[in-house]
């Protein structure tokens, strides 16, 4: 896979990024990948993210970084000109931030009306717990989501990629594209305010069926896809590994036990009353050979069984390589660009700006000249 940024299908979308992190950076990124142009307005720390500095952060890939001080005045007219040259702001401030550094939807679009103003929050704009910290823990604790995974003695965590950026990411970029299509229609900006709490929730919706039907739980391990099930969860190999067993459907289910080649009728249930005995049998069948003899077995069929692979595992999965869904840009080791397009070739960018770094560029097209930048610099409105 090619590592030059190419044209996607937002080219021509200029998009400013409130140097926040989590889910704002992601879903610069997201944005970045699809071919906006996103300027990253920095902060004052040197580091980005959680810590990471910028060379080996992912998430500043293909995008243009400008250093303002949006506290001195200044610094904020120089962002108002950008504003007036953009057409979606992000930022991932706590509620009231952004309007209390003088540059909220209301500053803005002072100078740019149709602005689309896409906000992440853990908690919304709104509600009792707006004001309140939280982590991507928190937020999934809250919607329903935790209490549902994880074994009987306590809810797993799936890292943050639940509530941080399915339930927030992802639903910003929604959100902020939606928006511009309203924009273009009406010529008037407006805010997206992206609550991961309202992003997880409404993930939620098969589960909500589910429970309306009385065919959910409320306990955890008791249910068709949270591991109760023989027929949909993780088994441990003879080697430490494990295999992702998920042939839910009767014919996928019968190619899971033709490879198998266990001539048990009870393996013939997947009714609940059989799940606990039927487990325990997989169990043991499972520990009999590696990961690696389990995957020769099941290659080919329709069994819906795979291994579980780390991330250097992943990378290099014949899969996953064809498809470029990891790929090696700027020294890196990364995520490829997702989704697929079939009217653009989209390549990551091997580009991770430093803080700053296309500062003066961004000046110069905004016209000014090198001394006024220059002077910019020494009154410490450029950083």
């Amino acid at each position: 896979m090619m590592t030059d940024k190419k044209a996607g299908p937002l080219a021509g979308i200029r998009i400013l990024e409130l140097k926040g992190i989590g889910p704002g950076p992601y879903a610069g990124m997201l944005l970045a990948d699809l071919g906006a142009e996103v300027i990253v307005v920095e902060r004052a720390s040197k580091a980005t993210g959680i810590g990471l500095p910028s060379a080996h952060d992912v998430h500043s890939r293909g995008k243009r970084s400008i250093a303002l001080d949006l506290k001195n005045p200044a610094g904020r007219k120089l962002l108002f000109e950008l504003v007036a040259t953009s057409d979606a702001l992000i930022e991932g401030f706590r509620p009231g931030v952004a309007e209390r550094l003088g540059c909220g939807p209301d500053d803005c679009w002072q100078v740019n009306p149709g602005l689309v103003y896409g906000r992440v929050t853990g908690w919304g704009q709104s509600g009792p717990l707006a004001h309140t910290a939280g982590h991507d823990i928190n937020y999934i604790g809250l919607t329903g989501a935790l209490a549902a995974m994880g074994d009987k003695q306590k809810p797993a965590l799936p890292l943050n990629l639940v509530g941080d950026y399915a339930g927030g990411s992802l639903f910003l970029v929604m959100g902020v594209l939606a928006a511009l299509l309203d924009a273009q229609k009406t010529g008037k900006g407006q805010v997206v305010d992206a609550a991961i709490t309202d992003g997880v929730a409404s993930m939620m919706s098969l589960f909500s069926s589910f429970n309306a039907l009385g065919l959910w739980k409320p306990e955890r391990a008791a249910n068709l896809l949270d591991g109760a099930a023989h027929f949909y969860d993780t088994y441990e190999t003879a080697d430490g590994k494990f295999m992702a067993v998920g042939p839910i459907e009767p014919q996928f289910y019968q190619q899971f036990l033709a490879v198998l080649a266990i001539d048990d009728p009870s393996l013939q249930s997947q009714q609940p009353a059989d799940w606990a005995v039927n487990k325990h049998q997989l169990k043991q069948i499972f520990l009999r050979r590696t990961q690696a003899e389990w995957t020769q077995a099941f290659e080919g069929t329709d069994a819906c069984v795979t291994p579980v692979l780390d991330m250097a595992e992943a990378a290099v999965h014949p899969h996953n390589h064809a498809r470029c869904a990891y790929v090696e840009a700027g020294g890196i080791n990364q995520p490829g660009v997702a989704p697929k397009f079939s009217g653009h070739q989209i390549y990551v960018s091997g580009s991770r700006p430093s803080e700053g770094a296309d500062t003066r560029a961004l000046m110069a097209s905004l016209g000014y000249d090198e001394a006024a930048i220059d002077q910019l610099f020494a009154d410490r409105i450029l950083t």
